[in-house]
């Protein structure tokens, strides 16, 4: 008998197996023609953290990552989602398949600092509290 550690690690390949044929199959579909220019970034399917979906994100299906567009929700401000930093994110950062980019790069700065402030405060006022319990 397997413990369930052996089983999850068994599904785990088989996932990893499946994604790996789909991607092969969908590379060699001459519907999936690569494009030449430069917006565009090669998948690796095997280095995805794992999606609990049995559909396939469409740049595994393409085979390639592509510049997407997007609005900042914070300014509003129209960028561009690089294929490269998409495959730093889903492939490198191990990001969710199904995010996808909100902030532009000072929005994200600026937000970062927000919540780090935001904790910084949350913790003095943790800290004061508990200093007051000890020292009554």
């Amino acid at each position: 008998m397997k413990s369930n550690k052996q089983r999850r690690a068994e599904i785990l390949a088989g996932r990893h197996k499946r994604a790996e044929k789909l991607a092969a199959e969908a590379a060699h579909d001459p519907r999936m023609v690569e494009p030449t220019n430069a917006n565009t970034a090669p998948c690796n399917p095997s280095l995805l953290a794992a999606y609990n979906s049995y559909g396939v994100p469409t740049f595994v299906a393409r085979g390639y990552y592509v510049d997407s567009p997007f609005e900042c929700i914070s300014c509003g401000k129209q960028e561009v989602w690089r294929a490269t930093q998409q495959k730093w994110w889903y492939e490198v950062a191990k990001g969710n398949v199904e995010s996808r980019a909100n902030r532009c790069n000072p929005c994200r700065r600026a937000e970062r600092e927000r919540s780090a402030q935001a904790r910084r405060v949350h913790l003095e006022g943790v800290a004061k509290k508990l200093s007051t319990k000890s020292a009554a």
